[in-house]
């Protein structure tokens, strides 16, 4: 956190290279939220780049009460979630009403993504399959499994509530597992 306040001290003193720093440190985390979620590669950088140039602008208004890659990814979530329902997908409708049926705390995680990814067949077979999964669980079963980053900072990332959120890559995981199956057998 003390990285996060000397970062944007040195950007709000616009420090030469300072606001470039902070690009590099969390392209990679907007990038994932924001591709994840529109798939169009033309679309997330012209939205990644509205992101920085939001953070830009509203930077003052960071207020250090939670890591500022919370605060740069929500605003990523928001413009990505924006995009969508001003396309009036069938995602984008659910997501704008907020539907999503979160399951219990306790849901069990047997799952193991890690070992999926061991084999390069299963492992391309799991990329198109991650694919293929709506926006949301897309996005976020990217930053969980492979951003390593825990439930509770997706939730102040995103704003949904942790069992949303569990929810979400409860299903996808399932449907990863449809998916796998038939090709390496029986994951454990």
């Amino acid at each position: 956190m003390n990285s996060d306040r000397s970062l944007v001290e040195a950007v709000m003193a616009a420090t030469p290279g300072a606001f470039e720093r902070l690009m590099a440190e969390y392209q990679g985390l907007c990038w994932h939220i924001i591709h994840r979620m529109v798939r169009h590669p033309e679309d997330a950088r012209d939205l990644c780049q509205e992101t920085f140039m939001r953070v830009y602008v509203n930077l003052h208004q960071y207020r250090h009460e939670s890591p500022l890659k919370h605060w740069i990814g929500r605003i990523a979530y928001s413009i990505a979630l924006r995009h969508l329902q001003r396309q009036k997908t069938p995602i984008g409708e659910a997501l704008a009403h907020g539907e999503a049926t979160p399951l219990p705390d306790d849901v069990a995680d047997d799952f193991d993504f890690s070992a999926a990814c061991d084999d390069l067949a299963i492992a391309a077979r799991l990329r198109t399959a991650i694919e293929d999964l709506p926006p949301l669980p897309r996005m976020l079963l990217t930053l969980y499994h492979l951003d390593d980053i825990p439930i509770p900072e997706i939730a102040q990332i995103t704003g949904l509530p942790v069992g949303t959120i569990k929810s979400h890559l409860y299903r996808a995981r399932l449907r990863l597992r449809e998916l796998l199956e038939p090709i390496s057998g029986e994951l454990q």
